[in-house]
């Protein structure tokens, strides 16, 4: 069997675009390990969510741990940066942000896992981190840095499947469901995930949907971008993130396939 690493920028990042290819591999008899740049320190709560005297770090924390269990992630590990915030915020200017750090010394720091690990396929995000968030591209830059340091044989970019969702919010708009709780990426002139006819690895995690959910309700603190999400029926949860998409890194022209350990 074959090791998979995953390296995201913040805990929830894993939720909706990689827990139901987590929970396969575990499931298929790899073993799974999840990487954190940041705590995610910048995220935000409602007033009185967090106990009296917990921080939202350590709520984060153990909520990502909880997602862990119930995907079958084997190890967990953080690289110690600071969340940076949105692009264009003051956090991005702090010097302990992962935008900010220095990229050959990140990746050093996850090629070490990588390593120790004998990781045999390496995730990442795809060049515009998903839509434009600094972590999220410095994870694609210190990923891909990383791999070339320990000698990764498989790079794959998690991405999203950026026509599939546009064909799903007008089957849903058509149908009469509500969508105005949904980000509008265009409209805010962001560009998100990757055209359909680029990525080369669509996983059907529909077998594994109820620990998808599990995962995403298990990051509580972060409700408000997953409610709308988990609010669903069970048929349109399943069309919208039944699949998750990534692009193999170095793969020929017109390569397809549905398991990210092809080739190993």
């Amino acid at each position: 069997m074959s090791t998979l690493v995953a390296f995201h920028a913040h805990p929830d990042d894993e939720c909706m675009a990689q827990s139901g290819t987590l929970a396969k591999a575990a499931a298929d008899g790899h073993r799974t390990v999840v990487v954190y740049a940041t705590r995610g320190e910048v995220g935000e709560v409602a007033d009185g969510f967090l106990d009296p005297g917990e921080t939202l770090v350590e709520r984060r924390m153990v909520e990502a741990q909880r997602s862990a269990a119930v995907l079958g992630v084997a190890r967990v590990e953080w690289l110690g940066y600071r969340d940076s915030g949105m692009m264009g915020t003051p956090e991005n200017d702090d010097p302990r942000c992962f935008w900010r750090a220095d990229g050959e010394e990140a990746a050093a720091r996850l090629a070490a896992i990588v390593r120790e690990e004998a990781a045999d396929v390496l995730t990442v995000y795809d060049v515009n981190g998903h839509y434009g968030h600094p972590d999220h591209i410095q994870v694609h830059r210190v990923g891909v840095r990383a791999a070339e340091l320990a000698g990764t044989p498989q790079v794959l970019e998690l991405t999203w499947d950026r026509d599939h969702l546009r064909t799903m919010m007008k089957a849903a708009a058509e149908a009469g469901a509500s969508i105005d709780d949904l980000p509008d990426f265009e409209a805010a002139g962001i560009v998100f995930g990757t055209p359909g006819d680029q990525i080369t690895t669509r996983v059907d995690v529909r077998p594994y949907l109820a620990r998808k959910r599990a995962s995403m309700e298990a990051h509580a603190s972060q409700i408000q971008d997953t409610g709308p999400l988990l609010a669903l029926p069970e048929d349109a949860f399943s069309s919208a993130l039944g699949t998750e998409w990534y692009i193999r890194r170095s793969a020929p022209p017109g390569t397809t396939d549905t398991d990210i350990f092809t080739g190993l």
